[in-house]
């Protein structure tokens, strides 16, 4: 049997189990269900879920291979997300549910005012949009190496059926079936990786020690960088980047916190936040582990390593040498990971187009707002696969690095407004502030251009950190002259 008829075997059978939790998922489903799982959510489901929408098939395929340029730096950034996951689970969670908010952006308004409330808005839509389509542009190629090239099928149909079927499934129960579909996604991914780790170590006639011994050995599981300040790498760049990265990209990200308002109340919300953050930590060493473990069995067989690392992991996966099932285990986490994250930044998308641009929830009775989401929901599908098909030929980054540098540039505007709006009580010229959300990105670029051309300093994901403190910087001057009382900031 060739394998990419094994390939689609998987790919339908998944697709199948989708189909079922979502059917039993959006049944008696309305507006409230789409947009936050009418808040009756058990917490612990909502952490468990909450594993898998923070790793996409980006995380599946590119971090394992990373390790031979950077080790196990990326767990420096990791430990940063757990400490970002405490802020926002005190500071954020509570702010968001007094406020009984749909979309989180709705406080930036209250705030603010409708110019800073709409910003915000689009400055989500561009991140969340660009984000999701690099995560999936990855899966698309892998699929389109393993099944769709074979067949004879271009490129453009390939990421036309994989979007359709993800708007198929999400395009009725919203939240409450992303939720359920993120267990799922958790449980494929986590055992997917635990099995592939099996296999590997099986093929090299490792035991558990034997194999433990030899990853701490090897030169790509170095974790702890504390010798060059300037490199990427460094611990404090990647721990304070990491900090700020989970704030901003879950505290402040509707796709995420979207999940965290599905629990009933805060309390509820901050105990999934905990215990979702220190578990991620966890997942990602063993995709680490995996990723040494994959650069030991290429070396052991005298194989030419992939020019791309994210090439890294499927290229073993389907070796001769292995056996058929890690191939099968292979193309189930990425297609869970992949699907999972795409249909969550659609259900999001929607979710802020609708409530937050287009002021639905005021401006349409219940059955036409239900009516404009679908058609909005329906239009992100084609947009993404459009900005896909764009992104084809233009990145040879990692995967992960590039999905991150996105986030440092578009996240910091929306960090920097929700920092100065908690902080500061002071009010700005609303109707100026899309102007300083726009040119703090292009500051920021130019400061690491300047810090890398004169000072010889790599500015890694600490990027986020400037371009928000650039915010801050642009409000606060905003703020100069303005008289009249604002509201007070948490």
């Amino acid at each position: 049997m060739e394998h990419h008829w094994i390939v689609i075997a998987t790919i339908a059978g998944y697709f199948a189990l989708l189909l079922i939790i979502s059917y039993f998922a959006s049944r008696r489903s309305d507006n409230s269900t789409f947009f936050t799982g009418n808040r009756r959510t058990p917490w612990p489901l909502v952490a468990f879920a909450m594993i898998g929408a923070a790793i996409s098939g980006v995380t599946f395929i590119s971090v394992p291979g990373m390790v031979a340029g950077k080790g196990y730096a990326y767990l420096q950034m990791v430990l940063g997300f757990i400490v970002g996951y405490f802020v926002i689970a005190f500071v954020l969670v509570p702010l968001f549910y007094r406020r009984n908010l749909v979309s989180i952006y709705g406080y930036l308004g209250e705030r603010f005012g409708g110019g800073t409330y709409r910003t915000s808005a689009w400055f989500f839509f561009v991140s969340k949009m660009l984000g999701a389509s690099v995560r999936f542009l990855v899966v698309c190629v892998v699929l389109q190496a393993l099944v769709f090239e074979p067949l004879h099928v271009p490129f453009i149909f390939n990421v036309i059926v994989t979007i359709a079927l993800i708007w198929l499934y999400t395009v009725q129960g919203g939240v409450k079936t992303l939720i359920w579909t993120d267990t799922l996604k958790s449980f494929c991914l986590i055992m997917s990786v635990i099995l592939c780790i099996y296999f590997v170590a099986a093929n090299l006639g490792f035991s558990f020690g034997k194999m433990t011994s030899a990853i701490a050995a090897h030169d790509s599981s170095r974790m702890f960088f504390f010798d060059n300040p300037k490199e990427e790498t460094y611990f404090w760049k990647q721990f304070l980047a990491g900090v700020f990265m989970a704030i901003a990209t879950n505290g402040l990200d509707q796709d995420m916190m979207q999940r965290n308002l599905a629990c009933s109340d805060s309390r509820q919300s901050q105990k999934n936040m905990i215990v979702s953050g220190i578990m991620q930590f966890f997942v990602v060493a063993l995709f680490l582990m995996l990723g040494t473990l994959l650069y030991i069995f290429m070396e052991n067989k005298g194989l030419e390593i992939p020019a791309k690392t994210d090439e890294v992991f499927g290229f073993v996966a389907h070796h001769n040498e292995m056996p058929v099932i890690v191939g099968i285990l292979f193309v189930l986490g990425l297609i869970s990971a992949a699907y999972s994250a795409a249909g969550s930044a659609l259900t999001s998308l929607t979710t802020s187009f609708t409530v937050d641009i287009l002021d639905g929830q005021k401006r349409y009775e219940d059955k036409r707002l239900a009516r404009v989401r679908k058609l909005v929901h329906v239009a992100m599908s084609a947009m993404m696969g459009l900005v896909i098909i764009g992104f084809y030929y233009l990145s040879d980054q990692d995967a992960i690095s590039a999905v991150y540098t996105l986030a440092s540039y578009t996240y910091g505007p929306i960090l920097g407004l929700f920092v100065y709006g908690m902080f500061w009580k002071k009010p700005v010229r609303d109707r100026l502030v899309p102007f300083v959300c726009v040119a703090a990105p292009v500051v920021s670029w130019c400061l690491q251009w300047v810090l890398r051309e004169v000072a010889g300093y790599h500015t890694g994901f600490e990027l986020l950190i400037i371009n928000a403190a650039v915010t801050v910087i642009g409000l606060r001057c905003l703020s100069i002259g303005v008289r009249h009382p604002g509201t007070a900031g948490v």
